[in-house]
């Protein structure tokens, strides 16, 4: 994980003195009296990380967030066995270690895995790239590529494919996320509606044998670099949404964070790739067209969508701080990026109909 750890929030506290009797206990060869350190990652609105210190080893502990979640989100015995899977055919995805689906331990399942180290860009550029404008577009390159290879990874040989459903795959996001849309609304947005019927009326046709590993939320701030060579990727993380299906799901939300402008934060989703030297949207297109030779006639549908999802997440997100379910105060304005969000979504969809 990136290197900035912060202390832990307040109210997002561990049971350190439960882990810690827990760990000894999975773990006997452990040195007596081992106690735990924890610290957090502060990035992401999602499932909580932590950096975990215990026996001399740095692991990473990923939990849901407090308090009531969805049903089915969340899920850390399917992120932990999904990362068992992919690890082994794309070593990118870091090695998960150690599974508790015990929620007397901390309070929820857990799950632990290997620590990376090395630079996520997140809302400033870092003094590793600065102003250099070949190294930005190289770094482009290079989370490009990185999914272009993604991508790649032959499913079925690997078993890969077990992991989802191909088949009707789009059809099944889309339902999903305008059904998640209309449970967690807090007001009319109309942009929100029409979008969702016009993503459902317009959904394209599927070929399960064209289907690939998909992260699912592929962007820049979920891929690591080598702070010595910012143009190597040395990780990609948060995996919780991965699945197997149409790869240009991916390559839609890539874009979609890429330059998107935020108008009620003043600021893009994908801050600092709006500087000189980053490549344009049109640029990671055409890269990953020469790389995959997919047809990409439809892209437009994939960034709408990409749009629309990203609007549903926050969302849920500003619904649970409605309710009071989070104490968080980065999400107390997230109800104006949504509507943000959906009138992009909706000049997209309007475009691409064209």
């Amino acid at each position: 994980m990136s290197n900035e750890t912060a202390p832990v929030r307040l109210h997002e506290e561990l049971d350190v003195a439960a882990l810690g009797a827990y760990l000894r206990a999975e773990w006997p060869g452990s040195a007596a009296g081992s106690v735990v350190e924890v610290e957090q990652f502060p990035g992401g609105h999602s499932n909580l990380t932590y950096l975990i210190r215990f026996d001399g080893q740095e692991y990473v502990l990923r939990r849901p967030p407090m308090g009531p979640v969805a049903p089915t989100a969340h899920n850390m015995p399917r992120e932990f066995r999904l990362l068992s899977t992919v690890h082994p055919s794309f070593p990118l995805a870091p090695k998960p270690v150690l599974l508790c689906e015990d929620a007397a331990v901390i309070g929820a399942p857990f799950y632990l895995m290997e620590r990376r180290r090395g630079l996520v860009v997140r809302h400033r550029v870092p003094p590793e790239i600065g102003d250099d404008t070949a190294v930005r577009r190289r770094v482009s390159e290079a989370v490009l590529d990185t999914l272009v290879r993604l991508h790649a990874v032959d499913i079925y040989a690997t078993g890969i494919a077990q992991l989802g459903k191909p088949a009707g795959f789009v059809s099944r996001q889309v339902h999903g996320w305008a059904e998640r849309w209309q449970r967690s609304r807090t007001s009319e947005v109309e942009e929100m509606d029409e979008v969702a019927r016009w993503l459902i009326e317009n959904i394209p046709a599927e070929e399960a044998e064209a289907a690939t590993l998909v992260h699912n939320d592929y962007k820049l701030d979920n891929v690591m670099l080598d702070a010595l060579n910012p143009a190597r990727v040395v990780a990609v993380l948060d995996w919780e949404m991965c699945t197997v299906g149409d790869p240009l799901i991916d390559l839609g939300l890539l874009l979609c964070y890429w330059t998107l402008k935020d108008e009620e934060e003043g600021e893009t989703l994908g801050v600092v790739t709006n500087g000189p030297g980053w490549m344009t949207r049109d640029e990671l297109v055409a890269r990953y067209a020469d790389a995959t030779g997919r047809d990409l006639s439809r892209l437009g549908f994939y960034e709408t969508f990409a749009l629309f999802k990203v609007a549903v997440i926050l969302q849920q997100i500003f619904f649970r701080f409605k309710r009071g379910q989070t104490s968080d105060q980065r999400f107390r304005n997230f109800d104006r990026r949504v509507l943000s969000l959906a009138r992009a979504a909706h000049q997209l969809s309007a475009r691409s109909a064209l």
